[in-house]
């Protein structure tokens, strides 16, 4: 599938436009191009240190930065691979804890293109491939590998020998590629099992963990869902964690919303259930509040942006684009916005997703919706997305930027960016606020 990649550094422009000269649409996932990519590039995946392989639908990129927070709290360097990017392609790949330079990428990427030639693969198939290669190339203690899309057919999935798999939540998302019924959904991220390696994932309704059990069993894996030998819960302004080894207890995360508990007791459940890395619950008390996650429920308090606002409003940027995500952010908004200032969602979806589906949770909670473009994409028409927002019972109008729906509010209001991780990518350039 084709993916927009964006760069100020003309040597990586043109190696993206390369590879889309390069390109195969077959509009499929598979691992033939990869594999055949990677043995060009002498399988750089069999030298990697220990990996951590996380699947979901939403909450996988969450689960990755708390392992990251607790491995680095605990003194290892962590390789991490992570997607999509909000503003730069960097984003994606960071070696031993720093985001990777201009200059390295290009040289990789060039790499990868040369052997990717005749084989065509998408981007990104190419963007594992180089950051497989960056990371075998430099030490380090830990690898967190995100997947894309899906997990039994995603080109990370290549990794034959993780030492801890998780999935975090399942939803409908990507149904061209997942299915359209939960049972397909869970089938495909518990396609990342491998034998003999914990597979720990989240407490799930019993027609899909009995889907991820049995995928689980086939493949030999080590099955570890939540409630079963390590469970976790919120309470009294803590996380309290417990499994056989014993129990923790935890300050809630500094990310915000109720769902980044389980999404950080998840990452702890995958550090607790390997023996190789040694992480002191000194680290996992840290890692709730160093982990950083851009884009989730991220409140910006100054900039450009917030300057257009009228005073005594807010700004948040999510970038939520499934049912799923909705109502998570929905629910968040009901326990924890109650004050009489009105909620206004500047709302984008591109062409593939259910909109109304993705809104529907908003009602009697968004005061306004002001529906907007996604510039470099297939993205549903504003003027559409308002009239059906409208036919919803939301007070909706389109308008043409992200400057333009803050320059119209003329009242205090809290403001959401939400409906895809392009228009928050957008929404944090615009203001000055690039993701390290």
């Amino acid at each position: 599938m084709k993916e927009v990649i964006r760069s100020a550094d003309p040597r990586i422009a043109a190696l993206i436009a390369r590879q889309a000269r390069q390109y195969v649409d077959r509009d499929q996932l598979g691992l033939e191009r990869i594999t055949a990519l990677l043995d060009r590039l002498g399988r750089p995946q069999d030298r990697l240190p220990p990996v951590f392989h996380v699947a979901g639908t939403n909450g996988k990129g969450s689960t990755c930065a708390f392992l990251r927070a607790a491995l680095e709290a605990a003194g290892k360097r962590v390789h991490a691979f992570t997607s999509p990017h909000l503003v730069r392609y960097n984003e994606r790949i960071r070696i031993a804890g720093r985001l990777i330079d201009d200059g390295q990428l290009a040289e990789l990427m060039g790499q990868v293109l040369d052997a990717n030639e005749d084989i065509g693969g998408s981007l990104f198939e190419v963007n594992t491939a180089a950051a497989f290669c960056a990371f075998s190339e430099a030490p380090a203690d830990a690898c967190i590998l995100e997947v894309g899309l899906g997990g039994r057919l995603d080109a990370t999935n290549v990794i034959e020998h993780p030492l801890v798999t998780g999935i975090a939540s399942l939803g409908l998302d990507h149904q061209a590629f997942l299915g359209n019924r939960l049972v397909d959904v869970a089938y495909e991220k518990a396609g990342i099992a491998k034998r003999g390696v914990p597979l720990v994932t989240q407490r799930y309704p019993t027609a899909l963990a009995e889907r991820v059990a049995q995928v689980a069993r086939a493949a030999g894996a080590i099955w570890e869902p939540k409630g079963l030998h390590w469970d976790a819960i919120s309470r009294s302004g803590q996380l309290r964690y417990y499994d056989e080894a014993g129990q923790l207890f935890l300050p809630l995360p500094r990310l915000p919303g109720r769902h980044q508990s389980m999404n950080a007791a998840l990452a702890v459940a995958m550090l607790r259930h390997q023996d190789t890395i040694d992480i002191p619950a000194s680290a996992f008390s840290a890692a709730m509040g160093w982990a950083n996650w851009p884009a989730r429920l991220q409140q910006l308090h100054s900039g450009p942006l917030i300057e257009m606002l009228p005073r005594g409003s807010e700004l948040w940027i999510d970038g939520g684009h499934n049912p799923s995500a909705s109502r998570l952010i929905a629910a968040h908004a009901r326990r924890n916005w109650t004050d009489k200032r009105p909620l206004v969602l500047l709302y984008a979806s591109l062409a593939s997703k259910d909109a109304a589906t993705v809104l529907q949770p908003f009602r009697g909670v968004a005061s306004q919706i002001l529906t907007l473009p996604i510039e470099g994409h297939e993205y549903r028409d504003p003027s559409d997305l308002a009239a059906m927002a409208a036919k919803m019972g939301f007070v909706s109008s389109a308008k043409r930027s992200i400057s333009d729906a803050l320059i119209a509010l003329r009242k205090p209001a809290r403001v959401l960016v939400f409906g895809s991780l392009y228009l928050a990518g957008e929404a944090l350039s615009l203001n000055g606020s690039l993701p390290d």
